[in-house]
Order: C-alpha cells, then structure tokens, then sequence
C-alpha cells in the first residue's frame, strides 16, 4: 500500500472542499501523509472560533452573492476567489511535521521563481522594494495520532474585494474569540507573471512526491467524483449550513447609534447564538414617549 496520497478538487464550492478535507483528515490511515490541493469561489472563510459580524460585511457579502465558510481550524479569516491556490497537508504522528509542509511549498515555489520564506508561526511572505509582503497565510489543527496544515497562496486574487468583504461595519460590537490580524499582502504574479493554479499545483506535487521519494496517481474530486469517505454527506451537510457558519458563534453585543436634530438614540442587541435575544434602546431625546413605545 501507497504510504502517500495526491487529491485534487475540481469543485471551487467551499463547502464541498472543507468536508472532503474534514472526512479525509477523519478517515484518513494513520500512516499516510496526504496532499489535498483545491480552490474556492468568491468566499470568506472564517476560523472555527471566530464572529463572521466581527470579521466581514456581512451585507456587502449578502449583495455581492460571496459565500461564508467556517473551517473547523482555528485562525483568521481570508477571502477567497479563483486567484488562491488552497493546500492541506495531512499525516499521522509523530511524522505530522509543518515544518516539512511548510519547506514543500517554499521549494515548489521557487522552481517558479518565487523566494519565498516563512514568519512567525502561519505567514509565508517574500521581500519586495517597500519590504515584506505577505502571499499565503495558514492553520493548524492536530488530534491525539495526527495533524494537518492547510493554507492558502495568493496567486492573482482580487484584493479590492479583499479589502471590500474583509471590513466589518464600523459599528460597535463586542464578542469573544479570535480576530484576524491584518497584513501587508501581494500575488505572486506581481513577481510571476505566467503564475496560474495548474502550474502552482503540479508544482507542489513534484515537490511532495521527492519528499517522499514515492509517485503516485493524483486522486480528482469533485460532486460527480467523491471518493469513498465515511460521513461525507453528513459533514457536507454541517459545512454549508446556516447553524454552523452563523449560528456556531458565540454570544456577543452589538449596537448601533445615530444622532438626529431632535436628539440621538442608541440600539443594544444581545446576540446568542447569532439571534438577537434581547434589545434596550437608550435616547437623550426630550420627547421619549415615541422611542419608548418603540
């Protein structure tokens, strides 16, 4: 038996391409080393612990038909679109090493011309005229016998639509959990013009199979081709629900202010469990009879 495998997804559906790689990671053998190369469609996907109100314009996003995704790793919240190319790298321990995965994709990118380098502990950045530039951002998330890695390339992502769904509406909103740290960014075809998803995938593949000094045939999914994987359909179902990309975020408040020439009035929701479960409306207005009724 093959001890590595190559999957690559042909759907750009998030949904999809987060439960193949939940059921994989699940019923994966403990002493394989997988790679699982996809890509997403007008997406922002958030960390398992994170508030999509705090992270997006959730309304822009409505407008704009761009879907949320949560993943079950922890981190920070990326935009996706057809210019990122998605990777995952999944092993069974002690072998589970990021530090391998990480060295993969730097070896396979500068085949392509990219000198790219590793900071702090999930960003690859590469140095330009005006200093470092951030390309890919990662997560982690590991279970008592194994672990993945996965991240993201940008490749020639739209980055006004990065910046358009990735700004939260400036109203006050306070919750628990993570909040994603803002980089200085750049696509890898400001360095590589020719750069393309197909050339980064096969790329990173030449790279995984002399790390493991073992080839095999690359595994093509998609919704008319899921391989074998116990539980997929219940996870595709979690994945691209609304209870768990809205309704799996913790308690939080929220509120909303305005002042007009008869006086200012502000708007408090407590939120649980992405419902608003209670409302108090305060107003320094000297007729409050309207605003009470209300």
């Amino acid at each position: 038996m093959s001890k590595i495998r190559v999957l690559l997804s042909t759907s750009t559906c998030p949904w999809f391409n987060l439960a193949v790689e939940e059921t994989i990671f699940r019923s994966m053998s403990a002493n394989q080393r997988i790679l699982f190369l996809w890509r997403n469609a007008d997406t922002i996907v958030i960390g398992r612990a994170q508030n999509p109100w705090k992270e997006c314009n959730t309304r822009k996003m409505e407008q704009d038909s761009i879907k949320l995704a949560r993943r079950q790793s922890g981190g920070g919240a990326v935009f996706h679109d057809l210019g990122n190319t998605n990777f995952t790298f999944m092993a069974g321990k002690p072998e589970y090493n990021k530090t391998v995965s990480t060295q993969i994709v730097l070896n396979a990118l500068k085949k392509l011309g990219i000198n790219g380098k590793a900071t702090g502990r999930n960003d690859l950045v590469v140095t330009v005229s005006d200093g470092d530039r951030k390309f890919s951002g990662s997560a982690y998330r590991e279970t008592l016998d194994r672990g993945f890695h996965h991240g993201t390339l940008l490749l020639n992502a739209n980055l006004t639509r990065l910046e358009n769904y990735l700004c939260p509406d400036p109203k006050k909103l306070k919750a628990k959990g993570i909040t994603s740290v803002r980089s200085r960014v750049i696509n890898l075809c400001d360095i590589n013009p020719s750069i393309n998803h197909n050339m980064v995938c096969e790329a990173i593949t030449q790279e995984f199979y002399a790390y493991f000094s073992e080839t095999v045939a690359i595994e093509y999914i998609s919704p008319d081709t899921i391989p074998d994987l116990p539980g997929f359909k219940e996870k595709y179902s979690q994945q691209r629900s609304w209870d768990w990309n809205f309704g799996n975020t913790s308690n939080f408040t929220h509120s909303l202010d305005e002042r007009f020439t008869w006086g200012g009035v502000e708007i408090h929701f407590d939120v649980r469990k992405a419902h608003i479960w209670h409302t108090q409306i305060f107003t320094d207005s000297l007729d409050p009879p309207p605003l009470e009724a209300l």
